[in-house]
């Protein structure tokens, strides 16, 4: 692999790790924003109430990711598709606007001699 395109996995890799790293810190905000509402939760049942909280949060946010990536890859799949189709279809049309030109100028050389 070239160094350029390491360097470019090892960003997109840090920043996906930052960018989780945030997601679980907002979830133990948010479960200490829910606990704090529960003034008569023991430490131990606090504890645990933000442990279940920040796993399911966790959870969800995971859930949504993978079905956020799944729908990119086939996004990505089809306009792929897509664009190959186009990049045919134009050249195709191309090359028949060259081959109709030649023709058209090779008849107008001979009808005009």
């Amino acid at each position: 692999m070239k160094p350029d395109k390491e360097c470019a996995r090892g960003l997109t890799q840090l920043e996906g790790f930052l960018l989780w790293s945030a997601e679980v810190e907002r979830a133990r905000r948010q479960a200490r924003r829910f606990t704090d509402q529960l003034p008569w939760l023991t430490t131990a049942q606090r504890e645990d109430v933000e442990r279940v909280f920040i796993a399911e949060r966790v959870t969800t946010a995971r859930e949504s990711l993978t079905r956020v990536r799944e729908r990119a890859e086939e996004l990505r799949a089809e306009y792929t598709g897509r664009y190959a189709r186009l990049r045919a279809r134009c050249v195709a049309v191309s090359a028949g606007a060259v081959g109709a030109a030649t023709c058209l100028g090779t008849a107008l050389t001979l009808v005009l001699r």
